[in-house]
């Protein structure tokens, strides 16, 4: 057997260091799952004990390396995510506070389509509020000339950064956590600058606003994020038809961009050098190109806020241009690793996000993909007639379409619990048109404007765009192009993953053993039973399945938010529906009664109090009782009491009525900073958990 592993390691001897950063995730993901120190301590004893042992005992041998450098590593990523969390540590708001105070301005994005601005704040002689807020201004509130490092005068109803709603949802306390931010608010008017900031807006800024001037509507919210990253003028019903055909990639400023930037830098340098004999003489041109390529992929991720796939684009774009100049094969897995590596030592946390995990999912599947063998064969250069070599393309195009697609579909499932089925064929259209029309009818637009000359372009960068807008509505309006899923287990996901890494990083036949966790991870995935009611952390909404598959809400005047996430962690497109259009709901101003899957459900539904006696009357064979208040001692529902005191140990809770489960936002005994900050360090109810 060990010989076996030997040599089945031998012929994978060029894969192994592909295994590195993989292994350093393991390590910042175990941090995430697990939920005390005494775990964490645990878990770095036993990995960095496994690395010493395999390293004495294996005698030399390959599987020993192996085994060492992938248990160090993983060690590694744990403790340097665990050291990250503690470094960044910031006060958080305890509660909800309305507050008067001066705060130099850090940040201000502006939200064209919300019509808001969200500064980022950092109060000035303010020991009550936290080092930095987050607040959201009205338009018409904001004053005349703010910019950044203002001081600004403002009274504000600031709130601690909110955890999940409902389980599967997305957690802004862990983002804010690593980000500093210790509050998140509504500013009120009247604010008053006190001291002004920078004379002139950043280049980013002043950039999105030049071409949000030129370009109207959600178009020119487009052409900025194609040049800035700023999708804030992006209206939100265009955001959500990009998203639901596939192209929102196109929205953040990522490889596609990098290297159209890059790539369009070398072309304009090179033709301009061999204008001079001379210098085309006597210097390597490629390598001067290069340099000034490079040059201009750290301008442009320095320009478009460094977010991380940004970042991870500027990097594998570094490497590439390293690779050419050392005269190497430029794009391959091990570029892709050492990019991954740089990311998770700079920022651990970004592993949890869906930022990160689509990035790099993308470009691993495109690579691994153009690796391959009978791929190589295929795509290899013949001369061949035109059709035949723009059928060549295509083909090529749609499989690379449909392997990211594949690749992209489950992170897409479990963190925002859809997936669209048209996004291969879309961006077969919008990649092309984007790479070779918008983006270099763009840049010729902003050059021709130093002269003043740009507005022609201008304009069919505007009919380009408006293009692109139109297919997605097409795409996303399309029958059957988006598919809701309920949350999808953490394991589940995970055995998706680890199947999916193994197909990609090995290459001898023993890959295909990554089909099995594969296979069932998503089978796992697909059978997961959707909730049958989901109760928000504070009680105040909620909403059940309908016997049709639809969610009914609790409250009517639900907010767009809460209502889009009841809906999409429901498994569930659409807006949902209200519980008093529901055949069988008994609700009154103050209360609703419901039979959901052969369970009775009663649930509290506004800010008046309940008289006693009908509030235990009502409680009278349920099965649930929901309420964002404490109930009274007599009201004993036959199985879940979720009230005010257990939603707050508990945060929103998604309950299985037809196969008696409870998932819960909250897990007992949570160490992660981000729960202790907020004085959440319990979290037991009383009734069976589990995360989904």
């Amino acid at each position: 057997m060990q010989h076996r592993l030997e040599t089945l390691l031998e012929a994978e001897r060029d894969q192994l260091v592909l295994w590195l950063p993989v292994m350093l995730g393991a390590g910042v993901a175990a941090w995430f799952v697990l939920l005390r120190r005494s775990e964490w301590t645990a878990v770095l004893l036993a990995l960095t004990a496994t690395a010493c042992l395999a390293a004495a005992l294996g005698r030399g041998g390959r599987a020993s390396r192996a085994v060492a450098v992938g248990a160090l590593a993983m060690a590694v990523g744990l403790a340097l995510i665990w050291w990250r969390a503690e470094r960044v540590a910031a006060p958080v708001l305890a509660r909800p506070a309305v507050a008067a105070f001066d705060a130099r301005v850090e940040r201000a994005e502006p939200l064209v389509a919300r019509e808001l601005v969200r500064l980022t704040l950092a109060p000035i002689d303010a020991p009550a509020l936290p080092r930095r807020l987050r607040v959201n201004l009205a338009e018409a509130d904001v004053p005349a000339g703010l910019t950044r490092r203002a001081v600004i005068r403002l009274r504000a109803r600031l709130l601690p950064p909110p955890d999940a709603a409902v389980p599967g949802a997305y957690s802004y306390a862990r983002a804010a956590w690593f980000a500093g931010v210790g509050a998140t608010g509504r500013g009120f008017a009247p604010v008053r600058i006190v001291t002004p900031g920078d004379a002139e807006l950043g280049l980013r800024a002043t950039l999105t606003r030049h071409i949000t001037e030129r370009v109207a509507g959600s178009a020119g919210g487009v052409a900025a994020a194609l040049a800035t990253g700023d999708v804030g003028s992006i209206a939100e019903e265009d955001a959500e038809a990009m998203r639901a055909a596939g192209l929102a990639h196109l929205l953040s400023v990522s490889g596609l961009h990098i290297t159209a930037v890059v790539g369009a830098t070398m072309l304009i340098v090179m033709r301009l050098l061999a204008l001079w004999p001379a210098l085309a003489l006597r210097v390597r041109l490629p390598l001067v190109a290069a340099a000034v390529g490079a040059g201009a992929a750290v301008g442009y991720t320095l320009l478009t806020g460094s977010e991380v796939p940004t970042i991870r684009s500027c990097v594998a774009a570094l490497l590439v241009l390293a690779a050419l100049a050392l005269g190497r094969e430029a794009m391959t897995l091990r570029l892709v690793a050492a990019g991954a590596i740089v990311v998770l030592i700079a920022w651990p946390e970004s592993l949890a996000g869906a930022s990160f995990q689509l990035s790099f999912a993308a470009i691993t599947a495109i690579v691994a993909l153009h690796d391959h063998p009978w791929m190589r064969g295929f795509a290899e250069v013949r001369e061949k007639g035109l059709l035949r070599r723009w059928g060549r393309g295509a083909v090529l195009l749609l499989m690379t379409g449909v392997v990211v697609e594949a690749a992209l579909m489950p992170i897409a499932v479990y963190h925002f619990h859809r997936a669209g089925l048209y996004g291969a064929l879309a961006n077969m259209v919008a990649i092309p048109w984007t790479t070779f029309v918008v983006m270099p009818l763009e840049l010729l637009a902003l050059l021709l404007d130093v002269a003043g000359l740009g507005a022609p372009v201008w304009w069919l960068v505007e009919r380009a765009l408006w293009a692109l807008l139109w297919l997605a509505r097409i795409v996303a309006s399309a029958p059957g192009a988006v598919r809701a899923w309920p949350v999808m287990p953490d394991a589940a996901y995970a055995l998706i993953v680890v199947g999916g890494l193994w197909l990609a990083l090995w290459r001898t036949e023993w890959r295909r053993w990554g089909l099995a966790p594969l296979a069932v991870g998503s089978l796992w995935a697909a059978m997961t039973p959707a909730p049958d009611l989901l109760v928000s952390g504070d009680g105040r909404h909620a909403a059940v399945r309908t016997e049709y598959g639809a969610m009914a809400l609790l409250r009517e005047r639900a907010g767009e938010y809460m209502q889009n996430v009841l809906s999409e962690n429901g498994g569930v497109k659409g807006a949902p529906m209200t519980l008093d259009g529901l055949p069988g709901a008994a609700c009154s101003a103050d209360l609703c009664a419901v039979d959901v899957a052969g369970r009775r459900v009663v649930m509290t539904r506004s800010a008046y109090l309940v008289p006693v006696r009908a509030l235990i009357a009502a409680c009278v064979g349920a099965d649930v009782v929901v309420s964002e208040r404490r109930l009274p001692v007599g009201c004993r529902p036959r199985w879940l009491r979720l009230e005010r005191d257990v939603l707050a140990r508990t945060g929103g809770v998604a309950v299985g009525l037809s196969g008696g489960w409870t998932a819960t936002v909250r897990r007992a005994g949570d160490e992660h900073p981000w729960v202790l900050a907020a004085g959440r360090e319990d979290s037991g109810a009383g009734f069976r958990r589990f995360r989904r």
